[in-house]
């Protein structure tokens, strides 16, 4: 038996893509079919897939023509699949002639001419155009400008800052610099808002109110009822609002997720989310809960849910600042598990998640919220497992993707759903609300 293997991302699933497919299993007797993760198309140097990871594996399972499918989800994963289904043929398009050669080692490699006249790129880049306004400061706002231009079809075309020093980062720029938040909202179809906490409720009603989409980030208000209104507003005006934490997007956390819900370390009791760092803090710096919070919490409210039974929140506050909270562990206690997170933005302590549970725990490494790699572990340590995966652009870019995608289907593709955010910001208006054990810092 000759056995073939070939790989894709299959997005938008056309007449090229079945003509390489009945190509390939004319080369020999079992055809494998290897189809690449959403985040795993690097080699490309864009992250633009349309359509979800199962959408692209249904297609490919409905022509009939492969055998088998796996999914490739890492950096040398060819030659391990090679070896593990012992493939005597590897074969891919011609318009990657040359870049397999390095395969040869391990079985014969052909190269497919192409179908002319046929381009998934090009079908994504006619169906999607999304004019995307960014609001705000600081690093965050130049990553996401920055990793905009991975996604095909979602373009940066303005920006409004106060900050004139930043502004010199994007003067080389095709950009318009809008003189307030109205000019911005009448150039652009959806807004990306990262301002300071207290304008995101007062941002995203207007933008709302004026029929464009919003991205923002984490907490969307300082008040459940706010984000309430927010989300029932979005739903009348048949527009999107989405959560922007970073963290949701990554593949790693993705896979966190799928394992545990599977059963991998039995029933979750604990969890412990760490997010701290040390910066320089004045008037317009976010709060320690609200700068971190958001991802600190993330993981407790999607595994846990959001119906917990008690929650203590216990702060060391500025004295100036009564709102201002240089660390915060909130503890949570649900019907069969607790959990707790520690944040701070000046107090520095060990960014790790733990996730225990009755037959093992999970391990992810600091910085947890970005990371690429995480570990379960078990009692007999024989039976350990790590995880990698790729992590570009900090997940941003994913996140972008799935923003566009969530417009142009007219349905949110978030992976935060709405009971989540609405917990976030009922966290962050008891805080507000004094809710807390503070100890006072002079």
């Amino acid at each position: 038996m000759i056995k073939v293997i070939t790989y894709g991302t299959y997005d938008l699933f056309h007449y090229g893509h079945q003509r390489l497919l009945e190509r390939a299993k004319e080369l020999g007797d079992y055809l494998i079919v290897g189809v690449t993760a959403d985040d795993f198309d690097k080699q490309r140097g864009k992250i633009n897939v349309k359509q979800s990871l199962m959408e692209r594996i249904e297609s490919v399972r409905a022509t009939g023509l492969a055998d088998e499918i796996v999914i490739e989800e890492y950096e040398g994963q060819k030659i391990d699949d090679i070896k593990r289904f012992e493939v005597d043929i590897f074969t891919v398009g011609s318009d990657w002639v040359g870049h397999f050669d390095y395969l040869k080692e391990y079985c014969d490699v052909v190269y497919l001419d192409r179908t002319e006249g046929v381009s998934s790129s090009d079908i994504r880049s006619k169906n999607r155009s999304v004019n995307l306004g960014l609001v705000g400061e600081g690093n965050i706002l130049k990553k996401f400008y920055d990793e905009s231009k991975f996604v095909n079809g979602i373009g940066v075309n303005a920006i409004l800052m106060d900050n004139e020093e930043e502004r010199k980062c994007y003067e080389n720029d095709d950009l318009t610099f809008a003189e307030d938040y109205d000019e911005l909202l009448n150039l652009v179809d959806a807004v990306y808002i990262v301002s300071h906490p207290t304008k995101h409720y007062a941002q995203i009603k207007k933008a709302l109110n004026k029929g464009k989409h919003v991205l923002c980030e984490s907490p969307f208000a300082l008040k459940k009822g706010e984000y309430i209104e927010l989300e029932n507003l979005a739903f009348k005006n048949d527009l999107i609002l989405m959560d922007s934490i970073k963290t949701a997007y990554s593949t790693a956390y993705n896979r966190l997720l799928l394992l545990l819900k599977g059963g991998k370390i039995g029933d979750v009791y604990s969890i412990d989310a760490t997010c701290t760092s040390l910066r320089e803090y004045d008037d317009n710096s976010w709060s320690s809960i609200t700068a971190w919070a958001p991802t600190a919490l993330l993981p407790i409210f999607q595994i846990l849910g959001t119906d917990y039974k008690n929650k203590s929140i216990n702060s060391l506050i500025l004295e100036d600042k009564p709102n201002f909270d240089l660390f915060t562990k909130i503890d949570f206690q649900y019907e069969n598990a607790v959990a707790s997170i520690k944040v701070a933005n000046g107090v520095k302590s060990e960014g790790e998640l733990i996730i225990s549970g009755s037959e093992g725990y999970a391990y992810v490494p600091a910085p947890w919220w970005k990371t690429d790699y995480f570990e379960l572990r078990y009692e007999n340590q024989e039976d350990n497992k790590k995880y990698f995966y790729q992590l570009d652009g900090e997940g941003i870019r994913y996140e972008l993707v799935a923003f566009a995608k969530s417009i142009e289907i007219g349905k949110s593709n978030a992976y935060i759903d709405f009971e989540v955010s609405k917990a976030i910001c009922k966290i962050m208006e008891d805080f507000e609300n004094n809710d807390v054990n503070s100890i006072k810092k002079y």
